[in-house]
């Protein structure tokens, strides 16, 4: 599967993120100005977030006012519901989101 080469860094990002705290997930995300947003899931015992949910958070706590790609890598394959609606809060129309495995291999990518 093709992607972009700024959606290829996204990929890079993610699956960097993802290993370096050994995560289920790494998420990454790019904003309308070009900024990337890179984080794995959070799961500790008081908060539980994937890790494209505290992309989101990251990039409203930046002032995003949208996105512009979505990349996540984990064994799941799918979107979870939880991080189709954090994506609808900033999606940009025709938001490229990626899916893949945690090796970085994009499996599945549709416009949200």
């Amino acid at each position: 599967m093709t992607i972009s080469t700024e959606d290829a860094k996204l990929v890079t990002l993610a699956r960097a993120t993802r290993a370096r705290v050994g995560a289920a997930e790494g998420a990454a995300v790019r904003d309308q100005d070009g900024r990337t947003y890179a984080a794995a899931t959070v799961d500790l015992p008081s908060l539980q977030l994937s890790a494209l949910q505290v992309c989101v958070a990251m990039a409203v706590a930046s002032g995003a006012r949208s996105l512009a790609a979505a990349v996540v890598l984990g064994e799941s394959g799918a979107l979870a519901d939880a991080d189709r609606a954090a994506l609808g809060d900033l999606a940009a129309p025709g938001l490229p989101i990626h899916l893949g495995d945690p090796r970085g291999t994009i499996t599945t990518s549709f416009p949200e």
